[in-house]
């Protein structure tokens, strides 16, 4: 059950990076500066729970 749950974080984890990901080159990566900064450390926070998730 608990590798379940693990996948499923990871993936949810996947998949809302490139949701991120997607809507920032749809909008051309226009923002003012809070909200670069903002989707940088989403980016940041994202990718660090991936790699701690993986590690277990």
């Amino acid at each position: 059950m608990l590798k379940i749950l693990r996948l499923l974080a990871l993936l949810g984890n996947v998949i809302f990076i490139l949701w991120i990901t997607y809507n920032g080159i749809d909008e051309g990566f226009r923002g003012n500066l809070v909200q670069k900064a903002s989707y940088i450390s989403l980016m940041a926070l994202l990718a660090i729970n991936f790699f701690l998730l993986q590690r277990k």
